[in-house]
């Protein structure tokens, strides 16, 4: 997912075009007037993301075994509404939400996630998830808002706060249709498309015409969604085989199918690109963050190394400027791939994500950076069990059975 939420305005020019959608311009820095709360992440102004931002930001740090601060909890959980939604923003978190306040699926399911991953706000997660249960569209997906056309982010977002609460997603229906039926929606074919190497993929949402394109950063989220994760993903041991691309009738073979369109995206520059209209492709930092996690979690980090080892040399001035959700994403990236994330790419990710933020509670402590280097050490060495091992056993694998590959290290977003 971008890291700037997408504003209402421009999702709606999404369903029209069925296409990508740019992420939006980060918000200039809010006025003196206009000071930020204490407990919220970064210094931009949180009107399109603040909720999301947040929750990156907290669920990044509770997996690299860094407790935020409580005035960071606090702000997220006073952002909920009384009905259990959660908007992008609310300044005034003592004033009732009304209908003016935009609340939305993308925001309330990233809250559910932080929040039960740190534990402790059962009461609050489970509003949340009655909520978004309320709002699921008879397709069995998700629109960004209440009401909306079901899109494969809103809906992969969703599945992985259903499957953090503790919910089966399947189950979970409307008009007898599963989320994962709604997703199976959104994938592109393995034959009959209009470009061979879009085979696989999921789109955004069909155009006005049913017509499915191609988006990188659906296809991410979707992946992991199909597979029933959150936006930490999982790391997987590498199957040491190609992803190829095959008639799919179930989300799992979905993901599988858009981790080999994932890869071949990757394999040109090792990185995504974006264009806006009448301008040249851009690297595209965070959605390539979100393809490495998508491949880890689908078994297919050994394709990633590439993206990661450009990420590592690349992404550092992008998230200085985007703030505490990049690094979020970089460092669930680089976890789920099996990268050092007090190294990456000769940065501390973890300590330039707190130091976006209010102070910790507590923080990782150097002794046990030193314990995990010294786990890494062994798991490349063969004698451990963690994903380092497998990757390189994977390689190995492949180079045996003559289907060579290109190795590249660790990159970032």
């Amino acid at each position: 997912m971008n890291v700037v939420r997408r504003s209402a305005a421009a999702l709606a020019a999404i369903a029209v075009i069925g296409a990508a959608a740019p992420a939006v311009a980060a918000s200039p820095s809010p006025s003196p007037s206009a000071a930020l709360p204490g407990g919220l992440y970064g210094t931009a102004d949180p009107k399109y993301d603040g909720v999301w931002r947040q929750s990156l930001a907290l669920l990044a740090q509770d997996e690299v075994g860094v407790k935020p601060a409580a005035k960071a909890v606090d702000w997220l959980v006073g952002q909920q509404c009384a009905n259990g939604s959660f908007a992008p923003f609310r300044a005034d978190a003592a004033k009732p939400c009304d209908a003016k306040v935009m609340a939305d699926t993308n925001s309330t399911a990233a809250a559910v996630q932080a929040l039960t991953a740190l534990g402790g706000h059962d009461a609050a997660t489970a509003k949340a998830v009655s909520w978004l249960k309320s709002v699921q569209n008879k397709d069995g997906g998700w629109g960004y808002s209440q009401g909306g056309p079901s899109d494969a982010n809103s809906t992969a977002v969703v599945i992985g706060a259903l499957a953090a609460a503790g919910d089966k997603p399947a189950q979970i229906t409307k008009g007898g249709k599963s989320p994962y039926d709604a997703l199976l929606t959104f994938a592109l074919p393995c034959h009959g498309t209009d470009a061979a190497a879009d085979a696989g993929a999921f789109a955004f949402q069909p155009d006005k015409k049913g017509k499915l394109a191609a988006n990188a950063d659906a296809t991410a989220a979707a992946v992991v969604g199909a597979l029933g994760k959150g936006l930490t993903g999982a790391a997987v041991k590498p199957s040491g085989t190609a992803a190829t691309c095959k008639d799919a009738s179930d989300p799992e073979q979905a993901a599988h199918n858009g981790a080999a369109y994932l890869t071949k995206a990757l394999a040109k520059d090792h990185h995504l690109s974006t264009a806006l209209p009448g301008a040249k492709p851009q690297p595209d930092y965070g959605n390539t963050a979100d393809a490495v996690l998508a491949l880890a979690t689908a078994g297919r980090g050994d394709r990633a190394a590439g993206a990661v080892r450009w990420l590592e040399a690349n992404a550092g001035p992008w998230a200085k400027q985007a703030g505490p959700a990049a690094y979020a994403e970089l460092i669930l990236a680089a976890k789920a791939y099996g990268a050092d994330v007090h190294d990456f790419g000769g940065q501390d990710l973890v300590q330039l994500l707190d130091a976006t933020g209010p102070k910790p509670a507590a923080s990782a402590t150097t002794s046990a950076r030193a314990a995990d280097k010294t786990s890494d050490k062994k798991d490349d060495s063969g004698s451990g069990s963690g994903f380092g091992v497998w990757w390189i056993v994977a390689v190995f694998l492949v180079a045996g059975i003559g289907i060579g590959f290109l190795l590249s290290a660790r990159n970032k977003r």
